[in-house]
């Protein structure tokens, strides 16, 4: 599926949820009720990162495809940044044989999920796979409806690691439910697979996503570009001004999922891809590349592998980042890290660059403080910096800074 097929992937799902309630209630009506006995493993206690076929291939994916990612990802420096996920999203999928088992699309994958997931694993990486809590998924490819513990046996065969699941084509399912059901599968699979909760945010998953997920959606799905005026597409900064109240949700093992990088995919200039990476790592968001790993440019690799922002994100405190200032255009996000450090991003919206500074008092230091402050994209760093720090931020663009207390010990300098 293209790009510019993702508003009927959307709409596809809303017109379709009338079509299969009826056939919906039927089916899951025996397992709505299933309480989640087994303990969730704590398989994310930091943000997972990788790479999904998704923002790039949409459909048009096959397994020549996915292992030159692996190769990518293992060759190009992501995965010694720390990037471990190879995730196959929709399409993947063709039928079910005549024990209902899910079968891969012959002709995209003609050497079958496991021998696939094996190649992966070789690279030392791990492998993950799409499915939907409906009868179809979004791209009309069968679904788990009523075959959710068939399915996740299956995928525990196969050796996945990662289950994103999505809301497409499920009528008048309960969102609670529907993935209790699977997160009770895969914890009874004899393997260990992480859960990715893809239900967009429409049925309020802060409040029961953590018991049965380690990360869910909490918006639609991103799109390539900096930001939209409709409700469709989806903007880069139209997601994050919808994350500005969901920090008090995520933490180690259950993580909001802001969706999706987009960084390389060329809807956005490089300026912006640094703020879409920044402010996802200040987020603790889920670092899952969109971009062909293949072809990437120099800006792109040094992006996705900036090793001091990626720290941000996988900081073991796991506290998401706050809006504590905002003045039109120009804003301050700020998160605690462990040890005591913080990480502040002075953020411009605006299309002239602009000076923006944020005080020690905003980001609760004590006021005396004599700090040692890091830009994370320059690799600068600034000794002795009292009362608050700032600086000029071109226009779309980011300042992020690492400040650390003395006695805390020495930054290290430029990457």
């Amino acid at each position: 599926m293209n790009r510019q097929a993702l508003p009927v992937r959307f709409f596809r799902a809303v017109a379709a949820g009338l079509l299969w309630g009826c056939a919906l209630a039927g089916t899951a009506s025996a397992h709505e009720t299933l309480k989640l006995d087994a303990p969730k493993p704590d398989l994310a206690p930091t943000p997972p990162m990788g790479w999904n076929s998704w923002n790039k291939f949409g459909c048009n994916i096959d397994e020549r495809i996915v292992r030159s990612q692996a190769d990518a990802m293992a060759a190009s420096g992501l995965k010694a940044a720390g990037y471990r996920y190879i995730v196959i999203d929709d399409c993947w999928q063709k039928s079910r044989d005549a024990d209902g088992n899910i079968q891969a699309d012959p002709e995209r994958f003609p050497g079958g999920i496991q021998a696939l997931a094996d190649y992966v694993h070789g690279k030392g990486l791990k492998f993950g796979l799409y499915s939907d809590a409906g009868a179809l998924t979004c791209g009309g490819r069968p679904g788990s409806a009523g075959r959710e513990f068939q399915d996740a046996r299956q995928y525990a065969k196969w050796g996945v690691d990662y289950l994103k699941y999505d809301w497409c084509h499920t009528g008048t399912r309960d969102a609670e439910a529907a993935y209790t059901i699977m997160a009770k599968a895969l914890r009874e699979s004899g393997r260990d697979i992480v859960l990715s909760i893809c239900e967009w945010g429409t049925n309020q998953p802060a409040r029961w996503a953590p018991k049965a997920g380690h990360l869910w959606r909490t918006t639609g799905d991103i799109s390539d570009l900096w930001e939209s005026k409709k409700d469709w597409p989806i903007g880069m900064v139209n997601i994050l001004d919808l994350q500005a109240e969901q920090w008090r949700y995520s933490g180690p093992n259950q993580w909001n999922d802001p969706d999706m990088l987009e960084v390389g995919n060329g809807g956005m200039t490089t300026t912006e891809y640094e703020s879409h990476f920044s402010l996802w790592a200040m987020l603790a968001a889920p670092l899952i590349a969109g971009n062909d790993l293949s072809r990437m440019d120099a800006d792109t690799r040094r992006i996705l592998t900036n090793a001091d922002v990626i720290a941000v994100d996988q900081d073991p405190l796991g506290q998401q980042a706050r809006r504590v200032w905002k003045e039109g255009d120009h804003e301050v996000w700020a998160r605690p890290l462990q040890g005591g450090d913080r990480a502040v991003v002075l953020f411009n919206r605006g299309a002239a660059a602009a000076g923006i500074r944020v005080s020690w008092n905003q980001l609760d230091l004590p006021a005396d403080l004599r700090a040692e402050v890091k830009d994370l994209w320059t690799g600068q760093v600034s000794k002795d910096v009292h009362g608050g720090v700032g600086g000029t931020v071109a226009p779309h663009g980011v300042l992020m800074l690492r400040i650390r207390q003395p006695g805390r010990g020495a930054m290290a300098g430029s990457q």
